[in-house]
């Protein structure tokens, strides 16, 4: 994993990379998370799983940003904006940014994976310090005699469709948490969690185990569902997470270091964090929920609920201080898949194996350093006859703002458009010479796009 402030909540070894924006990057392919470098006030999510395909998303990730001898942050490949790949650029100087959107100060980001093998993988990590979150546990058939609504009450409503998820793996095993969706068994997770596995145990709040099968998995996204031989089960249900706002109350349930039916609170702490996860050739770009409910190795998979039990997002990151070591658990920054995306997705999942995801057809340059992201000025920045040719969009043009909000870096550009579904429209500002314009792009789908490399 490198130093990029997000990681994923599972027990899982394997290493993330940063992604910096010294170089161009996809626009339409996925987002991934990646790790601040010491002492930079930005923080880059580090990718757990590719959730975009490289033609317009899965461009290969920029090398981890490390710091410069004057201080500023630098790197020696390309960065992708999702939108397709680009060529390779010389060392730059890293974009300067506030404590705005996305930015926070010294962030390493981890897979919240737990592994049982060879001790604790890294977790995703953020750097910002919260309040505590008070925490429960509650097992399934006790007796709550609290009113309606509380925590005690949800937690004891939800216990028996969350579960805790063991995949054995070459060389060891991991463990994860997952939610139950469907009630003839189809159960959702992240990726990270069963990549790679020989075997998947579920383990349910009342004891019992299943195998499990994996049905379809996407990187791009980080997600997974898998089955049991099971009907008859109590699947959760997906709140709106277009709804959510700033100090939800949140609730969040799985097997933080192997503790089975863990419950712990928080607020939403913060929307549309750009986060990267995975590692170079399996990236993963969200547009996350950010809480600050302790979320640990091990809560990777598991779900955010809001405070009627419905779930808002699926833990799959948390942040941690830079320079700390894998071990390190919550400091009140974790990080979720919203609601949305996660059912769009787990519904393609079931029905199709994979999952696209939504593109532009352009290729950002990770090289800019002016203000918004720049499209590449060359034959490669825009994907003839794709979404953005249609619109009028042309290589070297600038992208300053997506629907209103406002993108300084590749990386809020490509999980905004992820957070999308194919044939949605978006309103992208553009900056063309002196001219500005806002022009709506209806969005393509991932397996529809094909980029051209440079």
């Amino acid at each position: 994993m490198t130093d990029n402030p997000f990681a994923s909540p599972n027990g899982d070894n394997r290493p993330s990379n940063g992604n910096g924006d010294a170089a161009a990057r996809h626009e339409d392919t996925e987002v991934i998370p990646t790790h601040a470098a010491p002492s930079e006030p930005e923080v880059a999510p580090t990718a757990a799983h590719p959730v975009a395909s490289h033609p317009a998303s899965e461009q290969p990730a920029a090398a981890p940003l490390t710091p410069a001898s004057d201080g500023t942050m630098s790197t020696a490949q390309p960065a992708y904006d999702g939108s397709g790949y680009a060529a390779p650029a010389a060392p730059v100087k890293e974009k300067k940014r506030g404590a705005g959107a996305g930015a926070v100060a010294g962030i390493a980001v981890g897979a919240l994976l737990l592994g049982l093998g060879g001790g604790f993988a890294g977790a995703w990590a953020y750097d910002e310090w919260g309040s505590p979150s008070a925490s429960l546990s509650v097992s399934e058939g006790e007796s709550v005699d609290r009113d309606a609504g509380s925590v005690a009450s949800v937690a004891a409503a939800v216990m028996p469709s969350v579960v805790s998820i063991e995949s054995t793996m070459e060389g060891g095993s991991a463990t994860g948490s997952g939610f139950v969706i469907q009630e003839d068994g189809y159960i959702l997770t992240n990726n990270h969690v069963v990549d790679g596995a020989t075997a998947i145990t579920v383990v349910f709040s009342d004891g019992s185990e299943h195998d499990a099968e994996i049905v379809g998995t996407t990187a791009d996204y980080d997600l997974a569902v898998i089955h049991v031989d099971l009907d008859g089960l109590t699947p959760l249900t997906f709140a709106d997470s277009d709804e959510v706002v700033v100090g939800d109350a949140t609730i969040a349930v799985g097997s933080p270091l192997g503790l089975e039916g863990t419950v712990t609170t928080g607020i939403v702490s913060s929307m549309h964090r750009p986060v990267t996860a995975g590692d170079t050739q399996t990236q993963a770009y969200i547009d996350a929920l950010q809480t600050d409910a302790a979320i640990n190795p091990g809560n990777s998979g598991g779900p955010l609920l809001n405070a009627k039990g419905e779930v808002i997002g699926v833990n799959s990151a948390i942040a941690t201080l830079s320079g700390t070591s894998s071990e390190t658990g919550s400091i009140g920054l974790g990080f979720a898949i919203p609601s949305n995306q996660a059912q769009r997705t787990a519904e393609q999942l079931i029905e199709n194996g994979e999952a696209t995801y939504p593109v532009i057809g352009v290729q950002l340059d990770g090289r800019y350093t002016g203000e918004g992201v720049q499209v590449v000025d060359d034959s490669t920045g825009v994907v003839e006859g794709g979404p953005a040719d249609a619109a009028g969009i042309e290589p070297g043009d600038v992208i300053t703002a997506i629907d209103g909000r406002p993108i300084t870096q590749t990386d809020e550009l490509i999980v905004a458009i992820r957070a999308k579904a194919a044939g949605d429209e978006v309103t992208l500002t553009v900056q063309h010479g002196d001219s500005s314009e806002d022009i709506t792009v209806t969005l393509g789908s991932s397996d529809e796009v094909t980029y051209e490399q440079p």
